[in-house]
């Protein structure tokens, strides 16, 4: 039985800052999930939304939104999280298809990927993120009985620490192919951070893992702080993830990546949109114009 006191250290965990967006993300893949013709299906992420204090009212389905799709943040910015979800999912079941059996989630959030995704007999995911993160997390899928479908170790730790110890002594074997994903996460990293994942990532990789992430181009974060997406953030959830981001010049991870002989690609989200025919296009003051999804690939010997 969960006390009183970790109950509200559970829920601590997603009630500010990061965290917060973390809701944000479980209400958008709960729009997602219900919609006709949903890119991406997450039973769970409502539960994450409903247990939550700090998202009372938030909806789960886009009926209940009085302007619809019409409406930037659970309409457009919502559909980019349902596409994002769908093209990552994709991309690590490709992998470990190819061969990888770790899964590492750096910021797993609340995505419940070890429970949704069919994955081959063998597969270990590896949840890393804050303690609070986590426990909330689990404190709601066991309210639900919900049953992981490949083992699942979850590893608290903040990645500004030593993540690598923590890692290993989890049970992840560098020697093995992996794949890692950084799904919104580096726009929240200093540059030097950032810079000191990705080399510590290609470190423990083993020929044949792979690594997907999502970045941001622009050189003033700024520069659009009055597009719909961000003010509707501000205004609708009290959301400003202008001031959660890093606003130093990002460095060129794709770049530090090929350089170190892996292959990699570099799309913007609408490259997707129009592959799966639904999702954002661009618009003008546009918050999404500099993101990029980066896939990269280390290849076999």
């Amino acid at each position: 039985m969960v006390g009183t006191a970790d109950r509200n250290t559970e829920v601590a965990g997603v009630e500010g800052g990061v965290g917060l967006t973390a809701l944000m993300v479980a209400a958008a893949r709960a729009i997602e999930t219900h919609r006709r013709d949903s890119l991406a299906r997450d039973v769970y992420a409502e539960h994450f939304v409903l247990a939550a204090p700090a998202a009372a009212g938030w909806p789960v389905r886009i009926q209940q939104v009085p302007d619809g799709d019409a409406n930037p943040l659970w309409g457009r910015f919502a559909r980019y999280f349902g596409l994002r979800t769908r093209v990552l999912d994709d991309f690590l079941l490709r992998s470990v298809h190819a061969g990888a059996r770790q899964v590492v989630l750096l910021g797993a959030g609340l995505d419940s990927r070890a429970f949704r995704l069919d994955w081959p007999a063998g597969c270990v995911i590896f949840e890393m993120d804050r303690e609070g993160v986590l426990a909330f997390k689990h404190d709601v899928l066991d309210g639900l009985s919900a049953v992981p479908k490949a083992a699942r170790v979850c590893v608290p730790i903040d990645l500004r620490a030593d993540w690598v110890a923590a890692l290993t002594d989890a049970g992840f074997d560098a020697a093995a192919p992996s794949v890692w994903l950084a799904e919104g996460l580096l726009f929240y990293l200093p540059s030097i951070a950032e810079t000191s994942l990705i080399d510590t990532v290609d470190r423990l990789s083993a020929r044949g893992s792979a690594l997907a992430f999502e970045a941001k181009l622009e050189r003033n974060l700024l520069d659009y702080r009055d597009s719909p997406i961000y003010t509707s953030t501000r205004n609708q959830i009290g959301i400003d993830l202008l001031d959660l981001f890093s606003r130093e010049p990002r460095p060129d991870s794709a770049g530090e990546l090929a350089g170190k002989g892996w292959s990699t690609s570099v799309h913007t989200p609408f490259d997707f949109t129009r592959w799966h025919g639904r999702g954002p296009l661009p618009e003008s003051n546009d918050a999404l114009a500099g993101n990029r999804w980066v896939f990269a690939d280390k290849p076999r010997p």
